[in-house]
């Protein structure tokens, strides 16, 4: 595994970036993984989304915080798909400033939510908990680079 680089940084933050949702895998109590397509923010490497506070993800996590995520922005043909797999530590974010933070990328990246929030943009959103998602391993797939190409990375 390699340490990652600044050309290969840039390559995760345009997918970041091109991408609103992805697959979050959490482990049940039951040891089955958990998969859910949830939208996401980031701040860096470290991504953030919102869920349901007494939701199975929030309770998995509560339990478990070891995750993987999967994301692959829209691609025309198998030649040109490029994603991200990660592996990383989940946390629910429990801090006041932390909180407004991630409510304001949020709100910048999906601005609909003022549709749905109403006058309640204020974090924490009744009912909703943000996850901050930390990343330990990055796998980067570029098709561009051939086909199946993927290269495997450590986060420090």
């Amino acid at each position: 595994m390699m340490p990652l680089d600044s050309s290969h940084r840039q390559f995760i933050a345009d997918v970041l970036a091109a991408t609103p949702d992805m697959a979050l895998a959490t482990v049940r109590p039951d040891g089955y993984p958990q998969t859910t397509v949830v939208s996401y923010v980031h701040d860096d490497l470290t991504l953030y989304c919102s869920i349901g506070l007494n939701s199975q993800k929030a309770h998995n996590i509560r339990q478990h915080d070891k995750v993987s995520l999967a994301i692959t922005p829209p691609y025309h043909d198998w030649q040109h798909i490029r994603g991200l797999s990660m592996a990383g530590t989940a946390t629910l974010v429990d801090n006041a400033s932390e909180n407004e933070q991630v409510a304001d990328l949020m709100l910048f990246r999906f601005p609909q939510l003022r549709d749905v929030m109403g006058a309640n943009t204020a974090a924490p959103w009744p009912g909703l908990v943000f996850l901050r998602i930390k990343p330990s391993v990055i796998s980067l797939l570029n098709y561009e680079l051939g086909f199946g190409n993927t290269e495997l990375f450590a986060v420090s």
